[in-house]
């Protein structure tokens, strides 16, 4: 049957509206608490009662709402925060749509009470479903303004049916209040569920107090695992918190993005931010962050999601680029710090060792390296004698010291300090000015070879070493089809490989750090790579096949568990990790070394009671 075409009337529309406004009890405390911000409040006070859907009360010290203009409040599409086409294209307020009162109203028994500072008492207007009337009637109530909404979805019980259990509802509103938080340092916040305070939050100015308020919102062991960071480019400032890659979380429950002051869900700045962590956390971890991005608001359209919880920048791809690279950079430079006795604190960069250089299977070097000691042929270790032969003697002790009497001098001040001894043949174990430094020898090694193989890569391709006799493979077709199609750029990472059939290669070239690892494995590890059988050729997809490959030849080639180090090949390492970047944690996004400090020592052992 067909229906004519008629105009709703308000209240249905006011409904409608409702339900891109109004999605949950939180949704309604957003809404009031960024009127709050608008109306220039810098104390806010949030009451919840059944988890909202019994009562929410948001009261404010803010600039309040003119007698006069109460009524119109409850309008849709009445706002005081846009006039202009101009004013929606660099809009910095929040409220600005002017549909969430009148939404809240539809769905609430609502009732709003604000006073302004040159009123004698405040005004007071109320509804249930709709205005009952547009004439204020007087009300007791200090300068500010009180929005209360009882019976949330009273008037559409197949809505509160889809509302979750009064503790859950509430645990929205409780993370909400603190992600509203962490935009407005200088605001004061109070939470009370059902008459029980949960939140109180002053206002803070200095950078202890945002960063107590972050440790409230965020916990404590995030703030112990961050770095704070401030940079600012063409136009664009960033700032705020980056937890280290070793807190990695299994869900992305700690990640605040604000656009100039508004909490933001954008894919674009999370997929930045995701990038620069890709080669230290693992791809099934999510870092965390407390994150401000600063710009011009016209370069920036918040006005494309009925809640503008997304944003639209005008120049995308140079936001992306500034995200990626500030915390990329930071990450990078980021160097073990056992002050703090956590793995590593931001601080100045450590000068780069210069490149050894190739002899043979091995890099001469300045100091005795880490090798794997499987048996391999003659004309190898022949080099090898020829290139230890030359090496100065190693400072660190092959012997147990003697004992000795007075006080015992403090470790040289290298970070990571000096090897003891190697346990089970895993872990290193170093001693420091602070204590103890536990060591994964493997995971330490891999994320150094890691990175010698990006700057290699960088610089023109990772050196190549013929096989003496080439490594036929048998593989199925279509690898062989991969493999061929990506020969040159496999040649980059010292991979040559030619077909030799329909359904074989010869591997006749591998780097030198591969040269006596099980070679036809690794070469079937990587046509298992799904990104070698694709043809995309996105810069991202790219870049994340590029990091596999080299993650995978730094795992094959670390140091093996139960491979025996001496103490000079123990500090070689150290000393390595120290001027590595990201050398706190290994390509998997696992930590490659504690820090057990004097004081955790001596509490285990009950000193000093």
């Amino acid at each position: 049957m067909r229906m004519s075409i008629q105009i709703l009337p308000d209240v249905l529309v006011n409904q409608i509206a409702a339900g891109e406004v109004v999605e949950r009890p939180a949704a309604v405390v957003k809404e009031l608490v960024e009127n709050a911000f608008d109306a220039g409040a810098r104390r806010i006070e949030v009451e919840i009662e059944q988890g909202g859907l019994g009562l929410i009360r948001i009261t404010d010290d803010g600039g309040g709402i003119a007698p006069q203009e109460l009524a119109l409040a409850l309008t849709r599409h009445a706002t005081s925060k846009i006039g202009s086409l101009d004013d929606l294209e660099q809009v910095a307020s929040f409220g600005f749509r002017g549909e969430a009162l009148p939404s809240i109203l539809s769905v609430s028994r609502l009732s709003l009470v604000s006073r302004t500072p040159g009123d004698g008492h405040a005004w007071q207007v109320e509804g249930a479903g709709a205005l009952e009337s547009e004439k204020p009637q007087p009300a007791a109530h200090p300068h500010g303004t009180s929005v209360v909404v009882r019976d949330l979805f009273f008037n559409t019980p197949a809505r509160r049916k889809f509302m979750k259990s009064e503790s859950t509802e509430f645990r929205h509103i409780q993370q909400l209040v603190g992600r509203l938080a962490l935009s407005r340092f200088a605001h004061g916040f109070r939470l009370l569920h059902n008459r029980r305070k949960v939140l109180d939050l002053p206002p803070v100015d200095d950078e202890a107090g945002r960063d107590g308020r972050v440790g409230i919102v965020c916990g404590e062991e995030f703030l112990r695992h961050a770095v704070f960071l401030d940079e600012q480019r063409a136009g664009l400032r960033l700032w705020g918190w980056v937890a280290l890659p070793a807190f990695a979380r299994g869900q992305a429950d700690l990640q605040f993005l604000y656009v100039n002051g508004r909490a933001v869900r954008d894919k674009l700045m999370t997929h930045a931010l995701r990038r620069a962590f890709a080669d230290a956390m693992h791809s099934t971890h999510y870092p965390a962050y407390v994150l401000y991005l600063e710009l011009d608001p016209a370069r920036v359209d918040v006005n494309v999601h009925p809640q503008k919880a997304e944003v639209r920048f005008r120049d995308s791809s140079m936001v992306h680029d500034f995200l990626f690279g500030t915390v990329h950079r930071v990450l990078r430079e980021l160097r073990p710090d056992p002050a703090l006795n956590r793995p590593a604190q931001f601080v100045a960069p450590v000068p780069a060792a210069p490149e050894p250089q190739q002899s043979g299977f091995r890099y001469a070097a300045p100091a005795p390296r880490y090798e794997e000691t499987r048996e391999v042929a003659a004309p190898a270790w022949t080099a090898l004698a020829a290139q230890v032969a030359q090496l100065p003697p190693s400072p660190a002790s092959l012997s147990m010291p003697a004992p000795v009497s007075g006080p015992v001098a403090e470790p040289d001040e290298q970070p990571l300090g000096h090897a003891l001894a190697q346990l089970q043949g895993v872990y290193i174990l170093a001693q420091n000015r602070h204590g103890l430094v536990v060591v994964d020898a493997h995971a330490a090694h891999e994320r150094v070879l890691y990175e010698r193989l990006k700057k290699q890569l960088a610089e023109g391709g990772v050196p190549s070493q013929a096989l003496l006799v080439p490594e036929r493979l048998q593989l199925p077709e279509d690898a062989v089809d991969a493999l061929e199609a990506r020969r040159e750029e496999l040649s980059r990472y010292g991979l040559q490989i030619d077909r030799a059939g329909p359904s074989s290669v010869l591997l006749r070239a591998v780097p030198p750090l591969l040269a006596r690892e099980d070679l036809p494995a690794f070469v079937r590890s990587l046509v298992s790579d799904e990104d070698l059988r694709e043809s995309s050729h996105h810069l991202g997809e790219v870049l994340d096949a590029q990091h596999r490959v080299m993650a995978d030849m730094a795992c094959k080639a670390a140091i093996k568990a139960n491979r025996r180090l001496t103490i000079p090949e123990m500090e070689a390492l150290l000393r390595d990790m120290e001027r590595t970047e990201l050398a706190d944690q290994c390509n998997h996004g696992r930590p490659t070394w504690i820090q057990v400090d004097m004081a955790g020592l001596d509490r285990l052992f009950l000193r000093g009671r």
